[in-house]
Formats: C-alpha cells, sequence, structure tokens
C-alpha cells in the first residue's frame, strides 16, 4: 500500500476519532444541563397567604366586609378597618317598609347592613381576632361555610347577599389560601351584630 493510500486512511480515522469524541463531549454537556438539581423547579405549595390575598382582591370581600366611607370619588372602603365587617357603633334602625315593586331590599351606606326578603344581614368580620373575628376558626370550619352555606360551617344558615353558592365553586386549595391570608391579616376588635333570619325579625 502506497503511503499516500495510507495517509488518507489514517486522515479519514482521525476525522472520525474526532467525530466520536465531539458527540461523546456534547453528551455529557447534554446530561450535565439536564441534571436533576438545574432543571427541576422546586415544588411549591398551591395554598399560600400570597394567592389567598390575590382572591380576596379579585372577588370582592372588600365590597361588603370592609366598611365603606365617602371618599373624594364617592364611596370607597376604609382600609383603616379592613375586613372588620359592620361597625359595633354604627347601630342601625329598622328598615323601612319598601313598596310592592321591584325594590325589594336594602343597603346601609357602608356596605355591610343589608335588609331584605331574608332578614337583617350583617358582614361579619374576617380579621383573626379572638374574640369578635375568625380568630376561633379552624380552616375546616372556614371552607365548610362555603361549602354548605352554614355559619362556622354548621350553624345558621349564610345569608344574602353573601355569593357563597358562587364561592363554592371554588377549589380546596383556594379556600384554605383565602383562610391562611385572612389568619395572617391585623385582627380588629369589632362585634357585628347578630343576623336576624326573617322567621325570627321583630
Amino acid at each position: 500500500m502506497s503511503l499516500a493510500v495510507e495517509n488518507r486512511f489514517f486522515l479519514v480515522f482521525v476525522v472520525v476519532l474526532l467525530g466520536f469524541v465531539g458527540i461523546a463531549a456534547m453528551g455529557c454537556q447534554a446530561a450535565h444541563e439536564s441534571s436533576p438539581e438545574d432543571t427541576i423547579e422546586p415544588v411549591v405549595s398551591p395554598v399560600s397567604v400570597e394567592r389567598g390575598e390575590y382572591l380576596v382582591q379579585i372577588t370582592g370581600c372588600h365590597d361588603c366586609h370592609t366598611p365603606f366611607v365617602m371618599g373624594p370619588s364617592g364611596p370607597e372602603p376604609d382600609m383603616s378597618r379592613m375586613l372588620s365587617g359592620h361597625p359595633q357603633d354604627l347601630v342601625m334602625p329598622q328598615p323601612p317598609e319598601l313598596p310592592e315593586g321591584p325594590w325589594v331590599w336594602l343597603g346601609a351606606g357602608t356596605n355591610t347592613a343589608f335588609a331584605g326578603p331574608w332578614g337583617l344581614s350583617y358582614a361579619i368580620n374576617l380579621t383573626p381576632h379572638q374574640n369578635t373575628g375568625i380568630g376561633i376558626w379552624t380552616e375546616e370550619m372556614f371552607v365548610d361555610s362555603i361549602r354548605k352555606g352554614r355559619h362556622m360551617g354548621h350553624a345558621r344558615p349564610v345569608l344574602p347577599p353573601m355569593p357563597w353558592p358562587a364561592y363554592q365553586n371554588m377549589t380546596d386549595e383556594d379556600l384554605e389560601s383565602i383562610f391562611a391570608y385572612l389568619k395572617s391579616i391585623p385582627e380588629i376588635d369589632n362585634r357585628v351584630p347578630e343576623a336576624i333570619p326573617a322567621e325570627t325579625e321583630g
């Protein structure tokens, strides 16, 4: 075999060898880049205070449970009393009788007290105060109150305008996140009046 032919075979051999080395090197790099330590995201619990705050904001909890005051552009929530419910120092008079017609319910200017065919209802204190808020509530009680439409999960019916039939479609993680958030906010000592269902009113 001539020297030229031998050189040609040697050159081909070197090229093939370098090709295999390059493929192996890329494989090692890919294996390193796809290692579990680098690519697997940390597991984040779907239940979180941050998610609960977001849900409280978008589902309108402040619309009834934070008393409204008159601001420069009209009624607005008084965030100094955030989610504390109907103010205990605002004693509501007996609601006036409405004439027969399309107007069938009344609401206080604070948007925390309501009268209608169901009776009288007040937005409760959702802060974690032990005596006047939901401080003694458990997560199970809170979830059951939404799922079953019962105060504390087993007591009197939750009265309008609380939209629990819509909220009961939330996932357990949604409701547990809301409860976690409510447990994290500042507690406010505010004793809301008891609701008066229509059958016991007057």
